[in-house]
């Protein structure tokens, strides 16, 4: 007789019967005590939606696919806990997520799955839209895609002459305080895409969104040679955890 799998989650051997499928009852005979919760918030979830839903209970559900026999709310609130929002926990590093007791590969590919799901609906609704109508929307999109990043991104948003969204690229990728930009790049690429205009976006994982002299210089050097092509730039935003700065708001543009 097999005495059953370990884990996947905690590397304890998991309660299943010979036949190799997971116990519904306790020896009682009774369902555990989560079996309801999880009906009646899958329930919850599909009366009132998303919105309905604490960040944690929404973390739950993610958390059920992979951990079908333990109760999941008190990791939910762990990582609610450790990370502040829904959007951070599926945004965090794999690293960091797998120091948090409990949290195993099953669990991280989850998360991922659902950040990778987000991004591209956030996409395809962002090209949708006339990007002006709807800059927090875009603002939204971009800290999800960027300010969890532990590496700079410098990220372009390519429009048409209606302003709308043609494509979104990350053009470099850096290190934790730096990202090598060439504006003639920039440039090229934006009448590959026949751009009219373009949106600058990159992240800065110090948390500070605060634009360096760097970033000043460099963002009005695209201008400048972008500007004989008839091509313009409409911002820099600079996206952290914490916020982001808008160049163009800020006068320095």
């Amino acid at each position: 007789m097999r005495k059953g799998f370990k884990d996947i989650q905690t590397g304890q051997a998991a309660d299943r019967p010979a036949d190799g499928m997971p116990k519904t009852a306790d020896k009682t005979g009774k369902k555990p005590h989560y079996a309801g919760h999880r009906e009646r918030l899958r329930q919850r979830f599909m009366r009132a939606g998303g919105e309905a839903l604490a960040d944690y209970e929404l973390l739950e559900l993610v958390l059920f696919r992979a951990i079908p026999r333990r109760d999941c709310k008190p990791l939910a609130k762990e990582l609610i806990a450790r990370f502040g929002s829904f959007a951070e926990v599926i945004s965090a590093p794999a690293k960091l997520l797998g120091e948090v007791p409990g949290v195993g590969r099953a669990v991280i590919a989850e998360l991922k799955i659902v950040r990778a799901a987000a991004l591209r609906l956030s996409g395809e609704q962002a090209r949708r839209k006339t990007v002006f109508h709807g800059w927090s929307d875009l603002l939204d999109y971009c800290r999800a895609a960027m300010a969890y990043a532990e590496k700079e991104q410098f990220r372009i948003l390519f429009l048409d002459r209606k302003n709308r969204l043609i494509a979104d690229e990350v053009q470099q990728t850096g290190t934790i305080d730096h990202t090598p930009v060439y504006p003639r790049e920039v440039v090229k690429r934006a009448l590959e895409l026949s751009a009219a205009s373009i949106i600058l976006a990159h992240n800065h994982p110090s948390g500070d969104p605060t634009p360096s002299r760097a970033d000043i210089a460099m963002t009005r050097q695209i201008i400048e040679a972008a500007k004989p092509l008839g091509i313009s730039v409409h911002d820099h935003v600079i996206i952290a955890r914490d916020g982001h700065a808008s160049m163009r708001g800020l006068n320095l543009i």
